[in-house]
């Protein structure tokens, strides 16, 4: 872990007293282990040297990055250590309220992830936000960093205007350990400014609907409109949710799009 240590500025003994602070190193790191997930599923067999040139994370060398994340368990022939790159990356942790939970309604649920989209040899990333009651996509972003402030924040401020501040009082928002859901900008937001009740999985299969909506929407409609830079892929990803969540039959909603079920329900 020492070279985890020396690239978040902290000494070993000072590491775990440090749990409650959220920094920008601490959100890249956690969101960079997600990707790492997202892209192995689709190249099982990519060394971390590849993956680095794919994300070009800001802030940190080629080195550095393969060091820690070998040391996190990411080397090729190493099995995930799931523990190790949760709990004690200095992560914040809240506990999953999706288990055993029913819904009634709109703005009871909020399920949200960030996903890795590759054009033109680079990286951009997509966050989505979702109400779980009618599965419409709420808000959203499209970035080429990884920052909160690029990320969770537009995404977040997006859900405000659509619903309001007032209908989103209590409801729960539920995420992975990505640290753009636990950084301050983000939790001040969320649970001081409108007491939203934050929920996560330890791990990405514990957040299955928003990971499901991540793969619908790449694969089945942003991939085929082929953009061509981060302006179109802007334009495409705003058709694509606009597609989906008014022409896109859902099995859980008896057939209907997001907004045709919203309208009777």
């Amino acid at each position: 872990m020492t070279a985890l240590f020396s690239y978040l500025e902290i000494t070993s003994s000072s590491f775990y007293k440090r749990k409650k602070q959220s920094n920008s190193k601490q959100e890249e790191l956690g969101v960079i282990c997600h990707l790492i997930d997202e892209i192995r599923r689709d190249h099982p067999k990519m060394g971390l040297e590849a993956i680095y040139k794919k994300l070009n994370p800001k802030e940190m060398g080629r080195d550095k990055f393969v060091s820690i994340f070998m040391n996190l368990g990411y080397g090729v022939r190493q099995k995930r250590k799931f523990v190790k790159t949760t709990d004690s990356s200095g992560v914040k942790r809240f506990e999953n309220r999706l288990i055993d939970l029913e819904l009634n309604n709109i703005n009871q649920c909020f399920v949200s992830d960030i996903t890795y989209f590759e054009m033109n040899g680079q990286f951009y990333y997509l966050t989505f936000i979702m109400d779980l009651f009618n599965r419409e996509v709420v808000g959203y972003s499209a970035s080429n960093t990884l920052r909160t402030v690029d990320t969770t924040i537009p995404a977040i401020k997006m859900l405000i205007k659509n619903r309001g501040i007032k209908a989103l009082n209590k409801a729960i928002f539920h995420s992975d350990g990505g640290g753009q859901y636990y950084a301050d900008a983000f939790i001040n937001l969320t649970q001081k400014n409108m007491k939203m009740i934050p929920s996560m999985g330890k791990i990405c299969f514990d957040n299955p609907h928003a990971e499901r909506l991540n793969g619908v929407l790449k694969n089945n409609y942003i991939i085929p409109y082929g953009p061509k830079n981060f302006n179109d892929l802007t334009r495409k990803t705003k058709k694509a949710v606009y597609m989906y969540n008014y022409e896109k039959p859902h099995k859980a909603l008896n057939g209907m799009s997001p907004m045709g079920f919203k309208s009777v329900a």
